[in-house]
């Protein structure tokens, strides 16, 4: 990270200096966004719009204090991308547990009454992403964005105790939303706030109440089939207990293990079997006790003494999602200027065995963030959050469709090579379909159809490995003024900046011409969309990879858009030119043009919008005009 921009201060670089109208105790009459829930949805937006100082904003959570005992704990690799743009994945990965290998079992084949292991893959397939697929609770992922938010400019901090009771929306107010909130502090219990707001988004679990103010509602259908999961402390002989085990038992029913941060604690998903009408009452009987027994038949002929549960739950699998994102069509129809959000399990409710929960509602709050943050800054035009339902709710679509499929095949008893009438599923087929869906798992399958934050593919073939829609797929770098190794995607903090990564060409002319352009054209998206007396890279943030080892180029013959004077004292920022990296050269693995290099454009939540020649400047002109405000 960069600091003393500005000057020199002592103490904690990621500590931002308070602003005078930081949080405070008290809730204000006015703000500009109210977030209503803390789950993980909720504090991911906080924090990016945390980023943004000149945005008041308040998050408000009907709990007593932050969370506890989380129900999630799979972190995907692309969460942990996002998570490194917030400068938490040190974190993150230095207490997590990293699933990087999973093991299949079966009936044995001698005696079905026993299980036997019968397949073991790699959980991620290399080159995926830098970062592995993690197990955190939940809890200590929200408090690393808690952290974010207490150290930010704002301070914010969560106003705990209060829960949304209306939300009443009046277009002819400045701030149109009128939140009416109750205190469930016993002290002051049923006590009410009003506050008015610019924006309101629920992050308010699957029975939101912010949902049901704008109409809508869950749709879809219940699996039929139950859950319990525990986290334990136990002691086994069960030779995989420190890896991610699927098990699949002849009669006894499926298990599901996942072994835990700390290396003692462990999560097991035991199959409870169908649901009917009948014993559907019953499921919230089950004890714990239950759960055990039910674990230890599956493992037989393995021995599984549990010592102490920290947590458990009875489940029934779900999969149900809302029409809309926001309140963008009123009730009579009519399309309106989007004032109401909803995300995470308020609009897309799914199965824990995809373990995409946590991860795509974490998405929702990274891609709404953003959005707001250019709105209420005036940078774009409301417009700009409508994009947010069209972008989200079919990737909640998606994520449903695969969770149904999946969570079948784990709930399905194995086949009988002996009844093979009986039906079930083939353990190798359980296996393969685990390997297919290892993209989609590791949440890096999502891809934004064209639209206005997506370009068309005219020009992929000048960077086939940054498919337009997908996430930026980093690659190792060397930065040229220091020599550092550096993966090009941490360039990119959670700060509400698009990226331009320019790719330069075999010969630098046409770099060199780009660079010139973006600096002295009248038609420079910089000069266009830059706001006046601030730096440079403010909203556009160009970076530029040359293809010549970093020993063969010279910093002073390099444009100086890329060394460009900032801050109050005009200094140079030395960390915009990158070369190839020996080992890995960016130019191959990701499918670079090296005769005519490449313009890669990348959305603020990290997902490439648009590649284009380096001499598309009216191309670049025309993408940007339709999402900035001119200057």
């Amino acid at each position: 990270m960069q600091f003393h921009l500005n000057g020199f201060r002592v103490g904690d670089p990621t500590i931002e200096p308070a602003i005078s109208n930081a949080h405070a105790a008290q809730m204000p009459e006015k703000v500009d966004v109210l977030i209503v829930g803390s789950g993980p949805a909720g504090v991911v937006l906080a924090a990016q719009l945390s980023q943004f100082p000149s945005i008041n904003t308040r998050i408000v959570e009907r709990r007593d204090g932050p969370l506890q005992m989380g129900q999630a704990d799979g972190v995907a690799c692309r969460t942990v991308e996002m998570f490194n743009a917030f400068g938490l994945a040190d974190r993150l990965l230095q207490e997590a547990y990293w699933v990087n290998e999973t093991v299949f079992w079966r009936p044995d084949a001698n005696d079905r009454g026993a299980i036997s292991r019968t397949g073991r893959v790699q959980d991620t397939e290399t080159g995926l992403s830098e970062f592995p697929h993690v197990i955190v609770n939940q809890a200590r992922i929200q408090e690393y964005l808690l952290d974010v938010m207490r150290r930010s400019a704002r301070r914010i901090e969560p106003d705990y105790g209060l829960e949304l009771v209306d939300v009443q929306r009046d277009d002819s107010n400045e701030y149109p939303m009128l939140v009416t909130l109750r205190r469930t502090d016993p002290a002051r219990l049923d006590e009410t706030v009003t506050v008015r707001a610019r924006y309101v988004v629920g992050c308010d679990g699957a029975r939101s109440r912010v949902r049901t103010a704008i109409g809508q509602t869950l749709r879809g259908d219940a699996a039929n089939h139950a859950w319990g999961v525990m986290d334990a402390l136990a002691v086994t002989d069960f030779p995989d207990i420190r890896l991610k085990a699927a098990i699949q038992s002849a009669s006894k029913g499926n298990l599901l293990i996942i072994p835990r941060e700390g290396g003692y604690l462990v999560r097991f998903y035991v199959d409870l079997g169908d649901v009917t009408p009948e014993n559907r009452d019953n499921l919230k009987q089950i004890t714990v006790d239950r759960i055990i027994e039910t674990a230890q038949s599956i493992l037989h002929p393995y021995t599984l003494d549990v010592k102490e549960v920290a947590w458990f739950s009875v489940y029934e699998v779900g999969q149900r999602l809302t029409d809309r994102f926001d309140d963008a069509i009123a009730a009579d129809g009519t399309s309106r200027e989007p004032r109401v959000f909803i995300a995470g399990d308020a609009c897309h409710t799914h199965s824990a065995k995809a373990g995409q929960g946590m991860n795509v509602s974490m998405q929702d709050g990274f891609n709404l963030g953003w959005k707001l943050g250019a709105v209420l800054e005036g940078r774009s035009d409301a417009d700009l959050l409508r994009t947010y339902s069209d972008e989200r709710q079919p990737i909640a679509q998606e994520l449903i469709d695969f969770d149904k499929e999946w969570s079948a095949m784990m709930a399905a008893p194995p086949k009988d090579p002996n009844r093979p009438e009986a039906g079930g599923v083939d353990p190798a087929e359980l296996q393969a379909y685990f390997v297919r869906a290892g993209r989609y798992t590791a949440g890096v399958a999502t891809r934004y159809r064209p639209a206005t934050l997506t370009g068309e593919a005219t020009h992929q073939a000048l960077a086939k490995g940054f498919t337009i829609g997908t996430r930026f797929h980093s690659s190792p770098v060397v930065r040229l003024a220091d020599a550092k190794p550096f993966h090009l995607g941490h360039a990119a903090q959670a700060d509400g900046r698009w990226r331009l990564y320019a790719f330069a060409d075999a010969s630098g002319r046409a770099l060199n011409a780009l660079c010139e352009h973006l600096d002295k054209s009248p038609e420079s998206v910089l000069r266009l969309f830059t706001p006046k007396d601030a730096d440079v890279d403010s909203v556009l943030d160009l970076r530029a990879v040359l293809q010549q080892p970093h020993r063969e180029v010279r910093l002073q013959d390099i444009p100086a858009l890329l060394l460009p004077r900032k801050g109050r004292h005009g200094l140079i920022d030395y960390e915009k030119a990158f070369t190839s990296d020996a080992t890995t050269d960016i130019f191959d693995e990701r499918g670079i043009d090296r005769e005519q290099g490449a313009l890669v454009v990348v959305r603020p939540d990290q997902y490439v919008a648009h590649v284009l020649p380096l001499n598309a400047y009216a191309e670049l002109n025309a993408f940007f005009r339709p999402i900035f405000r001119a200057r």
